[in-house]
């Protein structure tokens, strides 16, 4: 790092942080060059994907929150201006932020009556909670939950996951390889599907005549060979593309990383995975491109996933039954696919705007 520039440091815990935060972040890179940008990850799924490919100056690991990593941490990094992401409360880094009185925000967040700050037990955590100088929230209910533990200062932003999805939309998404599969024909694409949902859907995939991607959570081999195994289509994986013909091949299965918000282009439907396991993976990525997208029944505190399951642009499934009955309706009925695809797009354009309400206030700070 620049000993002679200031830093503003941005904290996200893995990757679906990261992309919240990124927003925020490439607007301040551009709106304030004389500050350096640190950016730290808690995850290896994060640090690992974008260490080379962030705007941010510094990438690295964020020490394990103890005192004495917080104060020597701080010591070397000495912040202007600390921008937390979602959920990330680290209390021991909040409370030394906190006697250095250095301003620091908590972004995108999303509060339940679940949560320790909300229970009698939870005094250390809402402790900690007096460290941020504000809270910009996703919801309503977030911003009464604080006011009831007596924070005030609140601010209901909305996500910035919206511009992001939104960048993508506007972006170059084109992906030769996806053009040669495709070939104009309809295509379903399932992402970050976990083993309880890739159950739920082989048999799917071993029926339709449709082109189908599964892009897995798991992209290690032993897993990807077993996935091949189950397939009773001709099937090919991404690293092996460049010797067959793709036009001959029914399903591509994704064994890399960082191709899956382009591949979301290319999909007629899209079923997001992780909504059998332990948590459901980004919704907004397929919804912005107004086309139906499935889910499993675990969407509870998914804000974007509530809201459209009830818009009906989101439909959630509980087993192969339901599923095939959802996704063959979606193929047959032409009013009902672009009256639910259509419903997503609106969903994504009206919640944008979170990132210029942020940087509004960063300004006013900085």
């Amino acid at each position: 790092m620049d000993a002679k520039k200031p830093t503003i440091w941005m904290h996200a815990a893995s990757l679906g942080e990261y992309e919240q935060g990124l927003p925020l972040l490439e607007k301040l890179k551009k709106d304030h060059p004389q500050y350096q940008f640190l950016l730290t990850f808690f995850s290896p799924s994060g640090f690992e994907v974008k260490k080379d490919k962030t705007p941010a100056d510094v990438v690295v690991y964020l020490p394990l929150d103890t005192k004495s990593n917080a104060d020597r941490f701080l010591q070397i990094v000495n912040p202007r201006l600390v921008i937390f992401i979602k959920y990330e409360i680290w209390p021991n880094y909040l409370h030394e932020l906190n006697r250095l009185k250095t301003p620091t925000l908590l972004v995108s967040a999303i509060f339940s009556k679940k949560q320790f700050f909300f229970k009698p037990f939870g005094g250390f955590m809402r402790k900690s909670l007096k460290s941020f100088l504000h809270f910009f929230v996703q919801d309503e209910n977030s911003k009464v939950l604080l006011k009831t533990i007596g924070f005030e200062n609140c601010s209901v932003s909305g996500d910035t996951r919206f511009d992001r999805v939104s960048q993508i939309l506007k972006s170059d998404s084109t992906l030769d390889f996806m053009e040669t599969f495709k070939s104009n024909q309809r295509c379903f694409v399932a992402g970050s599907t976990w083993p309880e949902d890739e159950a739920i859907l082989m048999d799917y995939i071993n029926t339709t005549n449709e082109k189908v991607v599964i892009a897995p959570h798991n992209i290690k081999e032993k897993h990807i060979e077993k996935m091949i195994a189950a397939t009773t289509k001709t099937v090919v994986k991404y690293s092996d593309i460049k010797k067959h013909d793709l036009k001959e091949i029914s399903v591509l299965l994704i064994d890399t990383i960082g191709l899956l918000t382009k591949i979301y282009g290319y999909a007629d439907i899209a079923y997001v995975g992780g909504g059998f396991a332990t948590g459901l993976h980004n919704t907004l990525e397929p919804a912005v491109f107004g086309i139906p997208v499935i889910i499993g029944p675990n969407y509870e505190g998914f804000k974007e996933a509530e809201d459209l399951v009830a818009q009906k642009g989101i439909f959630s499934v509980s087993d192969k039954n339901s599923f095939n009955t959802t996704v063959e309706k979606l193929w047959n009925d032409n009013d009902h696919y672009k009256k639910t695809g259509n419903i997503n797009h609106s969903y994504v354009q009206k919640q944008q705007g979170a990132t210029k309400e942020i940087t509004t206030f960063i300004n006013s700070l900085l």
